[in-house]
């Protein structure tokens, strides 16, 4: 369901209102007010871009900007859009930029006439904020984290698949030589990966946080390993489970409903892997986490670990917050890489290779919003316009961090030396580029 305002605006709002419109886009925007983009107000009038022409910002009520720019912003921005009285046609990661950075370049100077003028806006009435993430009980508790990733993850398969490559891999792809498609990138990544593990048939193999099962299956047909998956999302074993049977990879791969604390293995794991779920564990557990890896590991086995980090100034890390706290990952949180592999060597592993695919999640996620938005129809009709404005702006703003650096993508090839020093990682890099 839509946020919607909980009164309503004036019906044919005044030319004082959209003069005071103009002005705060004015001032938001600077000298770069309709360069290279258009401006369409709620009654049709249009402000045309100047230059060239990469998106057109729509707003679709008076009382839009004045939601966008009440405290906290970083929420409220995002509800504006979400609730449609903000939209953007064309290029929203560019729209998105602009904001992000004219807002973190202001000053309270440059604030001030901003906030006389929205005053001459209707009052930013309360917004009904059904579907929003407010979770209850211990922060990264079993039972919370199983509510955090149930928000997340338990939309429709046919939600996810309106954006998704077939394979339904929803990470980073990885854009090799020679490679131009979604689909062609996400299985390059997941053969980047499963080559790093260096795994080879009969390996018993873990995917901890394995989404829909398309690694499992993938380290099974491809490599000839035993996988074993695990996820707290409901929908995606399921999903998981459901492929598994079809392809007839039942004796060789499974996905299982639990989380990776209450995984016990007869035997250890040759190599593990994690894509994706790191962002999920928070700070103060990823001591429990690498440990845990770590016990389930059979010395000399390896253990990659491809998450998203904090690169942003300072890299202090800590949770997402703002819109994507609420609105997409609630309780996600991010550090800084250096601060997670000093953790995984604490608990005993020796980090063999560390690589940074930032560019290629921007050019990733690009390609989620444009299936999206070419997809539109489908995606609402599967899990709702709520939904669909959500993915559209957290996919874009993602795009946007990784491009400008805020956010790193990091794969850490991860070893657990024996008892004399071995691990199962060659000389050079040489095989993993054949």
């Amino acid at each position: 369901m839509a946020l919607t305002l909980s009164a309503a605006t004036p019906k044919e709002p005044s030319n004082l209102q959209k003069n005071a419109v103009v002005a705060v886009l004015r001032l938001i925007f600077g000298n770069r007010f309709a360069q290279d983009f258009s401006v369409r107000l709620w009654d049709g009038t249009m402000i045309p871009a100047s230059a060239e022409h990469r998106f057109t910002l729509v707003v679709n009520d008076p009382a839009a900007l004045r939601v966008f720019l009440t405290p906290p912003i970083e929420i409220n921005a995002g509800r504006a859009f979400v609730a449609g009285l903000l939209d953007c046609e064309g290029n929203i990661e560019a729209l998105i930029d602009m904001l992000y950075r004219r807002v973190h370049e202001a000053s309270k100077r440059d604030l001030a006439p901003i906030i006389g003028l929205i005053t001459q806006l209707p009052k930013s009435t309360a917004l009904q904020k059904n579907g929003e993430a407010h979770l209850r009980g211990r922060i990264h508790s079993l039972a919370r984290d199983r509510d955090a990733i149930g928000f997340h993850y338990d939309h429709p398969v046919e939600f996810y698949g309106s954006f998704l490559d077939p394979q339904m891999v929803y990470s980073c792809a990885y854009y090799d030589d020679g490679v131009t498609t979604l689909a062609q990138a996400q299985t390059a990544k997941m053969d980047h990966l499963l080559r790093k593990l260096r795994l080879k048939p009969g390996d018993r193999l873990l995917d901890i946080g394995c989404g829909w099962g398309a690694l499992v299956i993938r380290a099974v047909q491809r490599f000839g390993a035993r996988a074993v998956g695990v996820t707290l999302s409901r929908v995606q074993q399921a999903e998981g489970e459901r492929r598994i049977r079809e392809l007839g990879l039942r004796d060789s791969a499974t996905v299982k409903l639990c989380d990776y604390r209450e995984l016990t293995a007869q035997e250890p794991f040759d190599k593990i892997v994690s894509v994706g779920m790191f962002e999920h564990v928070g700070r103060e557990k990823l001591p429990e986490y690498f440990g845990a890896a770590f016990a389930m590991l059979r010395p000399g086995g390896l253990f990659a670990n491809h998450g998203i980090a904090d690169q942003s100034p300072g890299r202090r890390g800590g949770k997402i917050g703002g819109f994507v706290e609420r609105f997409v990952f609630p309780d996600g949180e991010l550090v800084a890489f250096s601060d997670a592999l000093g953790i995984a060597e604490r608990v005993g592993f020796e980090v063999r290779d560390v690589e940074n695919l930032r560019e290629h999640y921007a050019r990733t996620l690009r390609e989620w919003v444009l299936n999206l938005e070419r997809n539109r129809t489908e995606a609402i009709q599967a899990a709702g316009e709520r939904t669909y404005r959500v993915w559209r702006l957290y996919m874009a703003g993602s795009a946007q961090g990784f491009a400008s650096g805020r956010l790193g993508i990091f794969q850490a090839l991860l070893a657990k030396p024996d008892g004399r020093g071995r691990v199962d990682v060659p000389a050079t890099r040489r095989d993993l580029y054949r």
